[in-house]
């Protein structure tokens, strides 16, 4: 097989920029054509990107791609991936990569019998500060972690996004559209979930665009935007997890972490890099020298962004025939907790999650470091 994968892009949307921009950075993978329903837009980011536009039927045939990144909308990840995978393609999804279990089983299935594999975002828990914050709990620097919180809150996407309409149908939500972030991350550093509990609610029944170029259109709200849940993990930790479109300003840290032995601040998880924060008991440690970690070095203005380090992990991974870290199993576990989450939130009742997965394999430095270019 060939060193390097050939990359075809699904969906020419506001994502799409971000996979085109940063995929030179990584070994493994060379983006090569892109796809959209919208053929003006394909041939855009094409031009932009000095990729060959195709239809999405050409794209589905072209012999010189791989993988297929799928960055349809959220409703039709399944449909659209369940083609690639027909079509003898690798897939790649944004998240969720489906909307239920079973859907994401009917791919798992698909997938073996053709011997092919499915990834999906998000990759942030790959990042500097992740990583980090992975070894420390890996090498029990606070202690087994007993309990935790998350918050993500905000007013919403209508006030930036040009068309954020899909954000509040379903299959969006803060749950659904954040929520793969945090739970993905939570999931790598403690492990499985077993169960949930949610209670939910919707601030309003619409929401009016305040961005360009549909200033003033309003969109029907059909999820819930406010949901406030508890996670218990199979490891004994129960993390209290926050998740709004309803609230303008709070206080909380994005995520933090209690061990027997301390205090770990965790940055937000939507993010490959900030700052990780821990203390011995009540007092804090220095952490300024404590990881010199490729992927929490600034390559975007001041941020560090390595998106389509997930994506590449996972063609590096097809070629050396090993797991990839963004896999189906641990994607799907996310899913599994995030829609038992909304189900709690309707029904008021504790759900067992059905799923299960194993934490994906740490990226150390080193590691990182064998992704890039």
């Amino acid at each position: 097989m060939s060193k390097t994968l050939g990359i075809g892009v699904l969906g020419c949307g506001n994502i799409s920029a971000a996979y085109m921009r940063l995929a030179p950075l990584f070994r493994g993978i060379e983006m090569r054509a892109c796809a959209d329903i919208n053929a003006s837009a394909a041939k855009a980011r094409a031009e932009e990107f000095n990729l060959r536009a195709e239809t999405v039927d050409g794209l589905f045939a072209a012999s010189d791609i791989d993988i297929i990144v799928n960055l349809t909308v959220p409703a039709a990840h399944f449909e659209v991936s369940k083609k690639i995978l027909d079509a003898g393609k690798h897939v790649y999804s944004e998240k969720p990569f489906v909307l239920n279990v079973a859907e994401g089983q009917d791919l798992a299935a698909i997938a073996k019998e053709k011997g092919l594999r499915v990834g999906s975002a998000p990759d942030t828990f790959l990042g500097g500060a992740h990583q980090l914050a992975r070894h420390l709990v890996d090498s029990d620097a606070v202690g087994k972690i007993t309990s935790g919180t998350c918050f993500v809150q905000s007013p919403g996407m209508e006030m930036w996004h040009p068309n954020p309409d899909f954000f509040f149908q379903p299959g969006g939500g803060p749950i659904l559209d954040l929520g793969p972030y945090y739970v993905s991350n939570l999931v790598q550093l403690l492990g499985p979930v077993k169960r949930v509990c949610a209670m939910s609610s919707s601030g309003s029944e619409y929401r009016t665009i305040t961005s360009q170029p549909r200033f003033g259109d309003k969109i029907k709200v059909e999820t819930p935007t406010t949901i406030h849940a508890v996670m218990q993990f199979h490891s004994g930790a129960q993390i209290t997890y926050c998740a709004s479109w309803d609230v303008w300003q709070h206080g909380h840290s994005n995520m933090e972490l209690y061990g027997l032995g301390g205090t770990l601040h965790v940055p937000d998880p939507n993010f490959f890099g900030g700052e990780v924060r821990m203390t011995e008991k009540g007092a804090y440690v220095n952490m300024s020298d404590a990881w010199n970690h490729p992927f929490s070095k600034a390559n975007d203005g001041s941020n560090a962004n390595y998106r389509t380090a997930g994506l590449a992990d996972m063609a590096q991974a097809i070629l050396a025939d090993r797991p990839h870290r963004c896999s189906l199993e641990f994607s799907l576990h996310a899913v599994d907790v995030m829609t038992s989450i909304l189900a709690s939130g309707e029904s008021g009742q504790f759900i067992d999650v059905a799923t299960t997965c194993d934490r994906p394999a740490a990226l150390d430095p080193q590691a990182a470091q064998d992704l890039l270019t």
